[in-house]
């Protein structure tokens, strides 16, 4: 069966890199696209299923950001098993701060100029929520154009969903951006922060395994 594997918002798959995947699984990466001007986000999410090919079964997996539109795709695809780390199964997960975006609406009004990662103001604002203690954190958001970055953290923040049973979460006990307290998980990995499949390989390997066995 094929896996179709989403990374995180900026990120690539060296975030992934160092999971041993089930040998029995097909693993297709997709890249991210970048968002066209003004573009719906149901829109954009389906140009990502547009991909998968569903005329055999398959699963999904989707790492923080990518968790939300693996989510999206099952609307439009239905996946036999779907699997998110470091994301959130409802609008109702939403950490106070995410949601204070939503209300507020200020991720809209924010000047693309401010998500240019070479800003030093925003390489701390990330590195303290993402992983405070990483030094080489920034060599996995390679994806650093600005546009899709606004563009993605305001689709964050205006999420809307209800929660899918078939959905299958693994949080770290540590995580920031969304924070366990908010969610129950079926997997926890224990002292991740949400970097936690990049520095916790092993225990996600081993969940993965359990899940697909």
């Amino acid at each position: 069966m094929k896996l179709y594997v989403i990374s995180g918002l900026g990120a690539d798959f060296k975030v992934l890199e160092k999971i041993t995947f089930p040998k029995e699984l097909e693993v297709v990466f997709l890249d991210w696209l970048m968002p066209e001007i003004k573009e719906d986000f149901y829109e954009y999410v389906q140009r990502m299923a547009d991909r998968i090919d569903d005329s055999e079964p398959f699963a999904l997996l989707g790492y923080s950001f990518g968790g939300i539109i693996v989510q999206e795709i099952d609307k439009i695809k239905s996946a036999e098993k779907i699997v998110i780390m470091g994301s959130i199964k409802s609008d109702k997960e939403k950490s106070r701060f995410i949601k204070f975006g939503e209300i507020s609406k200020i991720p809209r009004f924010l000047p693309e100029i401010m998500f240019n990662v070479k800003s030093a103001a925003v390489y701390s604002v990330a590195r303290n929520i993402v992983d405070p203690k990483n030094p080489n954190l920034m060599k996995y958001f390679t994806v650093r154009d600005a546009h899709f970055l606004k563009w993605s953290i305001e689709k964050v923040s205006a999420w809307k969903f209800d929660e899918n049973p078939k959905v299958i979460q693994i949080l770290g006990s540590r995580d920031i951006v969304f924070p366990i307290k908010y969610s129950k998980p079926d997997y926890v990995v224990e002292n991740g922060t949400h970097l936690f499949p990049a520095t916790k390989p092993k225990q996600v390997s081993k969940i993965l395994n359990e899940i697909f066995k």
